[in-house]
């Protein structure tokens, strides 16, 4: 069906260079005559807690153990913003970047951010979608207040000049229908190929698991390690704790934002929770810190290979390795490691094995924290650096086909999601016509697109609320 779209039979100039052609009956309008901004605050701060993600719109902030209480880190939600379904909230700081999205929630969110009704005319679900293109991506940028990237605000006066399209009521819901539909297809062949990624990832985790708990040779003796997740391990390894084989162990610190000099020109990378995910390595950096912050001790310089540890939060617990320098904000712990008695690889994939048991052990009255002397104390099974290395070279052959066949299917989804964004682009700005395409489709329950992962969440919620609390 998608392959059979065509184009509208008559296109015209917009008037906006940035936009191009739009078919001939469809209007451009700015964005202030489509809806109006509505401020309507929380008496008693108990409803729905959301978040607004680039990523995935606007979804429930559920608690880290599946219990009513909300996951934020603000002594109250009282005078937080109502957001009724289908109203347009958008994170203000990080509108360029797509922070924004239709809510399908009745809850409250952030002071910080602002709360939009759609006016008659216009629908939530086709304005969902226009919004957050790349291109209006780049306009959003544009039309917002600021100097740096970092500091742009995208208040309601920039945003009501920005242009809309606005296509024929009908024919909104005639697109919406239609990508619902297509979306719905895209995702489930995207979580059919995470699935057999996930089977892959435990068939690896399994080889990985054996190979730092027992070694290359099935026929050693082995003795009790005393430690749950490990159980025996070789007679000739060594168990001690984490914190005696490390250089020297550090909390991270954040930079006050307001001081732009220490983030203007940065060049050392500075971590935050939403780096360390299912991988070893670390992701990207939340941003790139200035020589001064380090200078006015404002953050503290991390020299790698150092294991890093989420103490805060809800993901309280994970951990990935640096190799280089580095900084991190306050929920993690940075633990550099003495190369010399343990290998960097072996030691975080050894570790990886305790995250289960570390998040188990987190206080839980208010937002998981991890006490740092169990942290510490956190015991590594080892051998000579010379037999560690020998493992992970045995490693790095045994699991090569596996992050073959995950690198492939990881490849695949990325080609479907770019496939998506094209497709998506093209529709709602009118480049192709769906309006006989929607009205032959089936009647179908929607399939729910939010991607459940934790790692695609902003690192700036936090910070919104600790400056409105």
């Amino acid at each position: 069906m998608i392959d059979s779209l065509k184009q509208y039979p008559a296109m015209k100039d917009s008037g906006v260079s940035w936009l191009g052609q739009v078919p001939g009956h469809w209007d451009v309008r700015r964005m202030k005559l489509l809806l109006r901004e509505v401020d309507s605050r929380s008496i008693s701060g108990k409803e729905q807690l959301l978040r607004v993600s680039q990523y995935t719109g606007v979804t429930q902030r559920k608690s880290v153990d599946g219990s009513d209480a909300a996951d934020t880190r603000a002594a109250s939600l009282v005078g937080y913003k109502r957001v009724m379904p289908s109203d347009l909230v958008i994170n203000i700081m990080l509108a360029w970047n797509g922070s924004m999205g239709v809510s399908r929630y009745d809850g409250i969110a952030s002071p910080a951010y602002c709360v939009y009704r759609f006016k008659p005319g216009a629908m939530p679900w086709y304005y969902h979608e226009l919004l957050r293109l790349p291109l209006y991506k780049g306009r959003i940028k544009t039309a917002s207040t600021g100097v740096v990237e970092s500091r742009l605000r995208l208040y309601s006066d920039d945003l009501g000049r920005i242009e809309a399209i606005q296509p024929p009521p009908a024919e909104q819901a005639a697109i919406v229908r239609f990508l619902d539909w297509a979306n719905g297809r895209l995702e489930r062949a995207i979580r059919a190929k995470r699935k057999v990624i996930a089977l892959l990832n435990e068939q690896k985790q399994a080889i990985i698991h054996r190979a730092v708990t027992r070694g290359l040779d099935p026929s050693v003796p082995l003795k009790p390690s005393g430690i749950p997740w490990l159980g025996d391990i070789p007679r000739h390894w060594e168990v001690m704790p984490l914190k005696f084989l490390c250089r020297r162990i550090q909390n991270g610190a954040t930079p006050s934002t307001s001081e732009q000099r220490y983030y203007e020109n940065g060049t050392v990378p500075w971590f935050g929770p939403s780096s360390i995910s299912s991988s070893i390595e670390l992701g990207r950096p939340v941003r790139h810190l200035a020589d001064i912050a380090f200078e006015d001790g404002k953050a503290r310089l991390i020299i790698g290979p150092a294991v890093l540890v989420i103490v805060i939060g809800a993901t309280a617990g994970k951990m990935s390795l640096l190799l280089g320098d580095g900084a991190t904000n306050q929920q993690i712990t940075a633990f550099e490691l003495k190369s010399d008695r343990i290998a960097p690889q072996f030691g975080i994939q050894q570790l990886r094995t305790s995250e289960h048991w570390l998040k188990s052990t987190a206080s839980t009255a208010t937002i998981p924290i991890l006490d740092s002397g169990v942290v510490n104390r956190l015991p590594l099974a080892f051998p000579t650096v010379g037999e560690q290395e020998c493992i992970l070279s045995a490693l790095s052959n045994d699991t090569l086909p596996l992050n073959t066949a995950i690198s492939r299917l990881e490849r695949e989804i990325d080609l479907l999601r770019e496939y998506r964004t094209r497709l998506v682009a093209d529709v709602v700005t009118g480049k192709l016509d769906v309006r006989e395409a929607a009205a032959r489709l089936p009647d179908e329950a929607p399939l729910d697109t939010v991607e459940d992962d934790a790692d695609l969440s902003d690192e700036t919620e936090a910070a919104d609320e600790e400056a409105i609390a």
